[in-house]
C-alpha cells in the first residue's frame, strides 16, 4: 500500500467503554504501533481519561500517515482494578490491527467486558 502524509488531513482517535458497568473505561493504557513489513514500531502510549477517551488524537496533522497500525489495549489491567478476575484472566491485552488508506478521520473504539470485546470503525 502506498503511504501518504497530509499535514491537515487525517487523524486517529479511540475511546473505550466498559460494557459490564455501562461506563467509560478510565485509566486504561493503550499502546499505538505502526506496522511495516510485519515489524512493529512503538509510536506512543496513552491512558484514557474519565470519559474513556484520550486527551488528544493518537495521530493528527503531520504525524498522520496512511498504512497499517495496531492498538494494544491493556484491558486486563483495567478489569483487575475494577473487579474480580480469575487468574489468568480470560482477556488481558487486546490488540486491534487495522489499516488507514486515506487521510481522513479514523475512530477505533473498544467495547470491553471481562469475557468479550468488540470494535468497529466509528465516526
Amino acid at each position: 500500500m502506498a503511504e501518504t502524509s497530509k499535514a491537515d488531513g487525517g487523524r486517529l482517535t479511540t475511546h473505550v467503554l466498559d460494557t459490564a458497568t455501562g461506563r467509560p473505561a478510565n485509566g486504561l493504557s493503550i499502546e499505538l504501533y505502526r506496522i511495516e513489513r510485519q515489524a512493529r514500531t512503538h509510536l506512543k502510549t496513552v491512558v484514557t481519561n474519565d470519559d474513556g477517551r484520550c486527551d488528544a488524537p493518537l495521530l493528527a496533522g503531520a504525524d498522520f500517515r496512511t498504512g497499517e497500525y495496531e492498538l494494544v489495549f491493556a484491558a486486563g489491567d483495567y478489569l483487575r482494578r475494577h473487579g474480580k478476575l480469575p487468574e489468568p484472566a480470560f482477556l488481558d491485552s487486546v490488540p486491534i490491527r487495522f489499516g488507514m488508506a486515506e487521510p481522513v478521520h479514523y475512530h477505533v473504539p473498544l467495547l470491553i467486558s471481562p469475557y468479550g470485546y468488540s470494535t468497529y470503525r466509528g465516526s
